[in-house]
């Protein structure tokens, strides 16, 4: 590979980049999601029927990162035509190349089906999961092959990192806080300000580390970035070691992200190889270079001290604050901290202005947002948006509204330390001080989305407990506190429950947001009091009526069998695990008929497990749950 000297370098590579694709361009995502939906066959497939159909002169793969529609993998677009094929199986492959390639024919059974109007529609800008979002960041990914440099200088890749190498770190500091960028990693600190502080710190030596350690449940953004768009988190990151003065940057990044860090790794080494990282960047006298240091999967190491404490070899403990990171961080020297997100974000300012930037989004909240929507929606997967959108817009026009028909209940925002908000908040603009005014957070961009099955008690209870699990056990109030919370929500799950209980809970959380160490045990009340202020009424029917509204908490529900409704076909009773259902001596109505050779059944209270299993088989809706 050739040393990059300028930007004139980058401009010839991308000119021959352009000069040869005059293919029709095939772009498969091969990132996790599609993985798991093996798109690996699916991308052999093509590999092979292009070589067997001798289309390689007008036909090229590429092999992308994620393409955000993860639940409909494996995903192929067809660029040239702008067609999106989902779902694909190898035996589709050769359809495509001569229909759609060779015939200019669109395959129906292969594209988007609107789970409402049953419509068909093909262009990857017309479906509505795509249509409604505002993919500045993310649209990326579907224009390069992560383990290719060229591919990300063809679409201006490290060209803001050419300009930031002739500014002087003064003008690049100025020119991100006159974005509004804020840090996407939960907090939405000014980055601007951020890298102001540390660039005036006084030391020889500095730091710049990337927080990968995305460790939300369901969250999975961070990963996809750096999976597919690597070295869009390289550059940024060099231009903010430029700006603050840092020669050494680390990525920290889980160890359950493999396919993140083989593309982290080989971007790193490409970038070295090319002048773009090492000594005399672009033939200048700035020298950075970047490593990377995997995590062992540990929640609370997204907390900045706790993950500096990691990479210096000790047990992943936050540490009270003050001093910052930025004053004194990684080896006690002054440190910027951001996450994936953020990183991404740089380039981008640098190349297009902080103008640009600063016109998208809110007032105090710029830029977009990408968030991971799953859930109880149709259209699961990761969403980038405008702040300001509203959370109605991301679940019904992005999402596609709830499966089944079913009633929306709440969605919580901000991932397992957010808060759960109803129906009625979703008007409000999402952004960084418009949730936490409600009582939630933006977090790193978790969404989960909850119908009307959901019960917000054992919402709580459950992210209570997954918060315990993760608590590293440093400071009393998140040790302590997390456990007796948990406590108190299982014995109201389990239908012993007290009323006062609600006003324990309260105030046990307020003194945990105020008294705990670090953010983890700060914002772990939140589920808790999100859901007493917003779904009180189901607090007390589980410790008022000893009854769970939604029929989740299995102490609190009993399964019966209406007569009315039985046919006595025996479906319910084959389910059962533990034979907990028998028949009467009364004989089954069929068709209006009462036939004497079929018994209704009745569900025997003491055998039964309320495993659901009946409520599921029974074709007739005869089983009952109160």
């Amino acid at each position: 590979m050739k040393k990059i000297q300028n930007l004139n370098d980058l401009e010839a590579i991308k000119k021959e980049r352009e000069n040869a694709a005059k293919k029709e361009l095939i772009v498969v995502c091969g990132g996790t999601g599609c993985h798991g939906h093996g798109c690996q066959n699916v991308i052999a497939a093509f590999k092979e029927q292009i070589t067997a159909k001798k289309m390689a002169d007008t036909v090229e793969l590429k092999v992308t990162g994620c393409h955000g529609f993860c639940e409909r993998g494996p995903l192929a677009l067809v660029t040239g035509k702008g067609i999106l094929y989902q779902q694909l199986k190898p035996a589709d492959v050769s359809d495509i190349l001569e229909k759609t390639i060779k015939g200019d024919e669109i395959i129906d059974s292969l594209v988007f089906e609107d789970p409402v109007t049953k419509a068909h529609i093909a262009k990857e800008a017309d479906i509505p999961f795509y249509k409604h979002q505002n993919r500045v960041i993310f649209s990326e990914n579907q224009k390069l092959a992560p383990d290719v440099i060229e591919d990300y200088i063809a679409i201006g890749g490290y060209g803001a990192l050419a300009k930031a190498v002739e500014m002087s770190p003064n003008a690049i500091i100025d020119e991100i806080k006159k974005s509004g960028l804020r840090g996407r990693g939960g907090g939405g600190f000014p980055t601007g300000k951020k890298w102001e502080i540390c660039h005036a710190a006084e030391s020889a030596r500095k730091f710049v580390i990337c927080n990968a350690d995305e460790g939300d449940p369901g969250a999975y953004m961070d990963r996809s970035i750096l999976e597919g768009n690597p070295h869009k988190v390289i550059e940024g990151m060099a231009i903010g070691a430029k700006a603050i003065g840092a020669k050494q940057g680390y990525i920290y990044v889980r160890a359950e992200y493999p396919l993140a860090l083989a593309h982290a790794q080989k971007a790193i080494e490409q970038a070295r190889e090319m002048g773009l990282l090492g000594k005399s960047i672009m033939g200048s006298d700035f020298n950075f270079d970047i490593t990377i240091c995997r995590g062992g999967g540990a929640f609370v190491c997204g907390e900045e001290s706790a993950l500096i404490a990691s990479i210096e070899g000790r047990i992943g403990e936050p540490k009270p604050r003050p001093p910052y990171p930025a004053e004194k961080g990684l080896w006690n020297k002054p440190t910027n901290i951001n996450n994936v997100e953020t990183w991404a974000n740089v380039s981008l300012i640098l190349a297009n202005g902080a103008d640009w930037y600063s016109n998208i989004g809110t007032e105090n909240s710029k830029g977009t947002k990408i968030f991971s929507l799953v859930g109880k929606i149709n259209n699961t997967g990761l969403v980038e948006v405008p702040m300001g959108i509203t959370l109605r817009e991301i679940v019904y026009d992005i999402g596609g509204g709830i499966p089944g028909n079913k009633k929306f209940k709440a969605i919580q925002t901000g991932g397992p330390s957010g808060g759960c908000l109803p129906e009625d908040k979703l008007d409000m603009p999402i952004d960084f001080d418009e949730l936490t005014k409600v009582g939630s957070m933006m977090g790193s961009g978790g969404l989960i989305v909850m119908d009307e099955d959901t019960c917000m008690v054992d919402v709580a209870r459950y992210f209570t407990h997954f918060l315990k699990e993760e608590s590293c056990g440093k400071c009393v109030p998140c040790r302590e506190g997390v456990v007796h919370m948990l406590t108190i929500l299982e014995r109201i799950c389990s239908g012993d429950g007290q009323e006062s209980d609600l006003d324990l809970l309260e105030e046990m959380a307020v003194t945990i947001k105020s008294a705990s160490l670090c953010a983890l045990g700060g914002t772990s009340p939140n589920p808790v009091l999100s859901t007493i202020k917003y779904f009180r009424h189901e607090y007390e029917a589980h410790i008022k009526e000893k009854k769970c509204p939604s029929g989740v908490c299995k102490p609190l529900i009993n399964y019966t069998i209406t007569n009315k409704q039985c046919v006595g076909c025996m479906a319910c009773a084959k389910a059962c695990p533990v034979d907990a259902i028998q028949k009467t001596v009364e004989s089954a109505t069929v068709n209006g008929k009462v036939n004497d050779k079929l018994k209704v059944h009745e569900v025997i209270a003491d055998k039964c497990i309320k495993c659901g299993m009946c409520v599921e088989s029974c074709k007739f809706n005869a089983v009952e749950v109160a």
